[in-house]
């Protein structure tokens, strides 16, 4: 019973012998050590750069510049487009007959940039039509006049038929008067009817007398109207004869041929052989390519800087290295309102001379004009960058040795990048740009 109750526990197996593990090498901890190492001094080389760096970037060097001496020059810039102060416009012919606003189809038109000399024909319109007309009336007018040559020839035998009539009642009369003259002859029923018959004979005469006036005022009156109606044909051909010479439109200047344009299949188009025109339509203009100018326009704000005679230097945006000279020469006196601008925006047209040419001008070429508005001979000038406003007066910060000297400036005149100065500052004088810096420095 003890044997079971309390079992005798086995013997424990015999282990093996641990075997030792190898020993690791020595390096490893070496290398590691190694690594922190190049890692923390790696660590303090940035953080030593990076201190190094932001300690650079905080000082900001000063840009400075010069004060020098010089003329100052006030410039308003005004763009436009190029045009001639001498030209003729040709225009489509208005006819002085009653169809007169009838189209009119272009036959021949001069191109574009052709230099044109007096006389030479620009513009032919066709004329056909017109021409044909012209010899209708023309026949109409020789059948009238062979009408009235006619109708006066009639009138002549007539007129000598009518003399022939009162010859014939005179020579009645006359009879009649001699017969009664012979009454105491008679008896007395024949004498009254010699009496009766000088009376008849006498108011046939007189009737034929009257007639005659009448006849003459007839005749005369049927011949004006002839030659009323013969003058207005007549009239009615010479138009067409004028109106057909019109057709036929020459230059009346040497110059520049330059033909307008007009809206057709959604663009702007030249005017050209074949095209319909109506009369009075601008077609062509005949420039003078030595007489150029500019048209522009000012704001009502810049208008009291202008005055007549003020230069110019222009310049062409299709040519950007052609630089002319030119004057204002003329100023507009009402301000007008622009195309396609509110009605509260206006302007005023200024119109700048070219002087002198260039084959390249041409006119409604885009261009700008600098006028000089202003100048100040031999005067003193600082950049306006150089100064700033401090409690209200203009200030800048010259420099003095390694120091940065704060001076207050007053100006004389200015422009949109100098001013003219009038105290504070002299010519050779180095100024501080970035003000702010200065001002550090300074401080």
């Amino acid at each position: 019973m003890s044997a079971i109750l309390n079992p005798i526990p086995p013997a424990p197996e015999a282990k093996p012998a641990a075997v030792p593990a190898p020993e690791k090498p020595q390096r490893t901890w070496l290398w590691a050590v190694l690594s922190l190492v190049i890692v923390g001094l790696a660590a303090a080389a940035w953080w030593s750069n990076s201190s190094a760096t932001q300690e650079k970037a905080s000082v900001v060097p000063v840009k400075t510049t010069q004060v020098t001496a010089g003329n100052l020059e006030t410039v308003v810039r005004i763009s436009g487009q190029t045009s001639s102060r001498e030209y003729v416009n040709i225009t489509v012919p208005r006819l002085n007959s009653p169809e007169g606003n009838r189209p009119m189809i272009l036959q021949k038109l001069t191109p574009s940039g052709v230099m044109v000399k007096k006389g030479d024909i620009l513009v032919q319109i066709d004329g056909q039509s017109m021409a044909d007309h012209i010899d209708d009336v023309t026949s109409t007018v020789l059948q009238s006049e062979a009408d009235i040559r006619k109708r006066k020839a009639e009138q002549e035998v007539e007129w000598e038929n009518l003399l022939q009539s009162v010859r014939l009642a005179k020579a009645q009369l006359d009879k009649s008067r001699a017969d009664a003259k012979a009454a105491e002859v008679r008896t007395g029923i024949d004498q009254e009817l010699l009496k009766l018959q000088v009376e008849e004979n006498e108011a046939a005469y007189n009737e034929l007398q009257s007639e005659l006036k009448l006849k003459q005022q007839s005749q005369a009156s049927e011949m004006k109207i002839l030659d009323y109606t013969r003058e207005r044909h007549t009239r009615h051909r010479d138009r067409h004869k004028k109106d057909l010479e019109r057709f036929t439109i020459r230059a009346s200047m040497d110059g520049l041929a330059v033909v307008q344009t007009v809206w057709r299949g959604g663009e702007f188009q030249q005017i050209g052989d074949g095209d319909t025109v109506t009369p009075g339509q601008l077609i062509v203009k005949v420039v003078n390519p030595k007489s150029m100018q500019v048209e522009a326009t000012i704001n009502q704000a810049e208008s009291g800087q202008f005055r007549l005679g003020q230069t110019a230097n222009i310049t062409l945006d299709a040519f950007p290295g052609l630089t002319l000279k030119g004057k204002v020469y003329s100023i507009g006196a009402i301000a007008v309102a622009g195309f396609r601008q509110t009605a509260f925006l206006r302007s005023i047209p200024v119109r700048v001379a070219i002087e002198g040419s260039d084959p390249r001008l041409i006119p409604d070429l885009s261009a700008g004009a600098n006028v000089l508005v202003d100048q100040v001979d031999d005067a003193t000038l600082v950049p306006l960058g150089a100064l700033r406003t401090e409690d209200g007066k203009q200030v800048a910060y010259v420099k003095q040795g390694q120091e940065f000297v704060r001076r207050e400036v007053k100006l004389a005149s200015r422009n949109e990048i100098t001013g003219a100065v009038a105290s504070g500052l002299k010519s050779g004088d180095e100024v501080a740009l970035n003000y702010e810096v200065a001002a550090v420095v300074t401080k």
